[in-house]
């Protein structure tokens, strides 16, 4: 059963050892984060699947994370303290990759015990009061939007057979190319694609979104489009409702967080 799901962004700037001073910048993401640690928390899950687009993305493969037990950290971007740890849902990643393959979903299975900060930095906000949790790790994979809802719909079917409470958790910021000094630069499109996906969030409207202009998702360069499709695959069907909890873009990305409530 599916307790809880949000889309979340995951600057490391929101870990206040990181960002320092530059967290000030993005106080409106920060409290949303607080409002879903809170849902988080109270939702109690057994399992939590996250979906990042930072580990490896293969063309024709979505993946799916298997160790023992997965660590994070974020040494990467300075910081030496935060260590976390997180055990594998074996029962459900064996389930899951059955139930897709037999459903001709191309997954392969990844061996990769440090996890990357598209999964570390939601956690490591998200589970401050509730750790008692196993984890899937999912990285999305190069094929096209529609793919990307179909794997959701049968991960859900695959979920469906447990009676374990489940987080769902898609990792992934907007445009990167809302500014001249944003990553990607300035382009024309980063600014409507964001518009366009804060109007088919605030509708649920999944088909828009997998329709969504190809000139439009190139010129945005976001990370997260792919995410936030599997998480409309996985709750389609379901009976919520989403609520964008904030938007901003202070640094030329757009980081927008959302929660879906169930009825």
């Amino acid at each position: 059963m599916i307790v809880f799901a949000s889309f979340c962004p995951h600057p490391p700037i929101l870990i206040p050892s990181i960002g320092k001073e530059n967290t000030v910048k993005l106080k409106k993401t920060a409290d949303a984060y607080g409002q879903l640690e809170q849902g988080f928390t109270a939702s109690r899950p057994d399992t939590v699947v996250i979906v990042s687009p930072h580990g490896i993305v293969y063309k024709d493969a979505f993946s799916i994370n298997l160790c023992d037990n997965f660590f994070g950290g974020f040494e990467e971007f300075g910081d030496f303290s935060i260590k976390t740890e997180y055990p594998a849902d074996y029962l459900t990643i064996e389930r899951a990759q059955r139930h897709l393959r037999n459903r001709k979903i191309a997954v392969k299975l990844d061996t990769c015990a440090k996890l990357d900060h598209g999964v570390t930095v939601p956690l490591y906000l998200l589970a401050k009061n509730w750790t008692n949790f196993k984890l899937v790790p999912i990285v999305y994979s190069g094929q096209g939007l529609k793919s990307h809802f179909e794997f959701g719909q049968e991960l859900k079917e695959a979920l469906a057979e447990s009676n374990d409470r489940v987080a769902v958790i898609a990792s992934g910021d907007l445009s990167h190319s809302l500014t001249s000094d944003a990553p990607a630069g300035y382009n024309e499109f980063g600014k409507q694609f964001d518009d366009k996906i804060l109007e088919l969030v605030a509708n649920q409207n999944s088909a828009a979104m997998i329709g969504i202009n190809e000139k439009m998702i190139d010129g945005a360069h976001a990370c997260g489009l792919r995410s936030l499709v599997m998480l409309f695959g996985i709750l389609h069907g379901t009976e919520c409702q989403s609520e964008i909890l904030s938007y901003e873009a202070p640094f030329g990305v757009g980081y927008l967080v959302c929660r879906f409530k169930f009825a």
